[in-house]
């Protein structure tokens, strides 16, 4: 796009081929609209020569397209002030960046190498899983960290903390003020966007896979929710109670324990997400709940004002943050309206536990991989259907189902290594 845009101008218009977008249209109807907003348009800091904007979708002739997925973050804000909330919503945003990755899959042959740069690239090596919070010159990326915090910066969105993580390999978070829902799920889609280009500006590669690397931790997307009336007054804090903790708080948590095994489909959206929502990685792998306690799904945070918000654990970047987002926010809210008790909070390592000892607790485990994630969201989503649509339902579990069939059909290095001499 170039740099003049006519001051009348409200918005930009341009036909796209739908058939060409996974889970839109057949070859026979695939003409759809993308409508920019002017106010929706951004200069981008790394080439000020271009602009750049995030598109709605409408059929020709003006009506918005149903599998459109920001029409559904839309869809939830309206829904939420019929009912008299407002949902604030921040992301803690990890990924790696790696120095290069070297990719061979062929019919004979498969081949992946990956350039860590606190691995093989600096002369201060670092073993797995030791490189929370580490400092320059040991942590070997500050420098695009800080560039990629600037330009979110420049683009709008406010940063109130990153750091190095915890994966010993070029890891980092970035942390995304509270803001409105549609604002924040608008604020991932940039944050991907402008870590991608500055990356490649320094030779690096930003990598949003939940689980690249065997040993080491994944990335995760955690959500952090908090839902304010009319007056902004926050309703989930009630400091009489017992963890300060509002019964409509409670009844959220509730609703996320009820749905989470459905909500997987959404916020794990991947068969690697699967890799990483394993015992001991701080990855969640069951459906509890517990204050300032990582090893659960439901984190509920304590600051020195008590507690603000709650914190969904599961989720990681390569989601759809127009889809996932409305869909935790609907599973708290069903858990509301039906007014779903959580069991106690666990007080201990979720991981210490066995699956039979968190059911005697009343918790359930996540599913164990995509397919059983879809299985679960087919029988249950009828808590999404005060925004969602049949059609954006049947179509993502169709593209997730041939996302899984594709996989599946190419087997892996280290199956040789487990199987080959049996």
């Amino acid at each position: 796009m170039r740099n003049h845009i006519p001051m009348k101008m409200m918005f930009i218009k341009a036909l796209i081929d739908a058939s060409s977008v996974y889970g839109f249209e057949d070859i026979e109807r695939s003409d759809l609209e993308l409508r920019l907003q002017r106010e929706h348009i951004k200069r981008i800091p790394w080439n000020e020569r271009v602009y750049a904007g995030i598109a709605s979708i409408h059929y020709i002739g003006g009506k918005r397209y149903v599998k459109d997925p920001r029409l559904i973050a839309e869809k939830m804000d309206e829904y939420l002030r019929d009912l008299g909330y407002r949902a604030y919503v921040g992301v803690e945003f990890e990924f790696f960046l790696f120095r290069n990755i070297s990719l061979i899959i062929d019919y004979d042959r498969q081949y992946l190498e990956i350039s860590a740069p606190e691995i093989r690239s600096n002369k201060y090596i670092l073993p797995p899983r030791r490189g929370y919070q580490i400092v320059d010159p040991v942590d070997a990326v500050w420098n695009i960290r800080y560039e990629i915090i600037d330009v979110i910066e420049k683009l709008g969105y406010s940063v109130v903390k990153s750091h190095h993580e915890t994966a010993s390999s070029g890891q980092i978070e970035v942390t995304i003020k509270h803001s409105p829902l549609l604002e924040t799920c608008d604020a991932i889609v940039w944050v991907k966007y402008a870590s991608k280009n500055i990356a490649l500006k320094h030779g690096y590669i930003a990598v949003f896979l939940p689980k690249p690397l065997p040993g080491d931790n994944g990335s995760g997307l955690h959500v952090h929710v908090s839902l304010v009336d009319g007056n902004g007054r926050n309703l989930f804090k009630d400091s009489s109670s017992e963890y300060g903790l509002s019964t409509i708080a409670k009844y959220f948590i509730g609703g996320l324990i009820e749905h989470g095994r459905s909500l997987s489909a959404l916020v794990s959206p991947t068969v690697n997400s699967y890799k990483r929502l394993i015992p001991g990685f701080e990855a969640p792998t069951s459906l509890a709940w517990g204050v300032g306690n990582r090893s659960v799904a439901i984190r509920i945070p304590i600051s020195n004002s008590g507690v603000n918000r709650i914190e969904y654990r599961p989720p990681d970047p390569m989601v759809n943050p127009y889809l996932a987002i409305p869909a935790i926010i609907l599973a708290g809210l069903d858990g509301i309206k039906k007014k779903i008790d959580p069991p106690p909070p666990l007080q201990g390592n979720a991981y210490n536990y066995s699956l039979k000892e968190l059911e005697k607790m009343g918790y359930r485990q996540l599913p164990r991989n995509l397919d059983e994630a879809l299985d679960e969201l087919e029988c249950d989503h009828d808590y999404l259907k005060p925004v969602f649509n049949t059609e954006i339902i049947e179509s993502y579990i169709e593209v997730k189902r041939r996302e899984i069939h594709e996989l599946q059909a190419i087997p892996s290095p280290i199956e040789y290594m487990f199987y080959m001499y049996w």
